[in-house]
C-alpha cells in the first residue's frame, strides 16, 4: 500500500512539503497560522498505529513545526492536537494561537467560518515553512 492523502485534508490545505516522516500542510484559515503533519504511512488512524521509531520521528517533526511557528509568528501559545473525528487518517495539528484571536481561549475547531488565505500569502507562508523545516 502506498501513502495517499485524505481528500478532505487536500481540499482544506496548501502543500508545504515532505519531511522524513510527514507531509506538511498549511491549513487554509488565515485566522490562525496552522500546520498539519500527516505521517506518510498507509492505514495509520491512531498514534498507536505508528511504530516506536515513527512516533519518535513525529514528535521531532511536530517540535520543528512548532518552533517555526513560534519563531516566525510569535504566538502566545502553540496548540498541538490529534483529533481525527472528521478525517480518519492520522494527522497532527500544530496551531499558533494569540490572546484575542477569534476563538481564544477555546479550541479553533468549529469556531466561526474559516477565512481563506489570499493565494499569494498562502504560497509565501508555505514557502517560508518549507525553507525553515527543510522540507522537500
Amino acid at each position: 500500500m502506498t501513502f495517499e492523502l485524505d481528500g478532505r485534508l487536500a481540499l482544506d490545505t496548501f502543500p508545504v512539503g515532505d519531511l522524513e516522516l510527514c507531509r506538511v500542510l498549511l491549513m487554509d484559515d488565515a485566522r490562525y497560522p496552522w500546520l498539519i503533519l500527516v505521517p506518510r504511512r498507509s492505514g495509520v488512524v491512531e498514534l498507536v498505529d505508528l511504530n516506536a521509531s515513527d512516533r519518535a520521528r513525529l514528535i521531532e517533526e511536530a517540535n520543528a513545526a512548532a518552533a517555526f511557528l513560534q519563531t516566525s509568528r510569535r504566538p502566545d501559545k502553540i496548540n498541538i492536537a490529534a483529533l481525527g473525528n472528521v478525517v480518519r487518517q492520522f494527522h497532527l495539528h500544530v496551531v499558533a494561537r494569540r490572546r484575542g484571536d477569534p476563538a481564544w481561549p477555546s479550541p479553533v475547531w468549529g469556531h466561526g467560518v474559516a477565512k481563506p488565505y489570499e493565494p499569494l500569502e498562502a504560497r509565501r507562508l508555505a514557502a517560508e515553512a518549507r525553507h525553515a523545516l527543510r522540507a522537500n
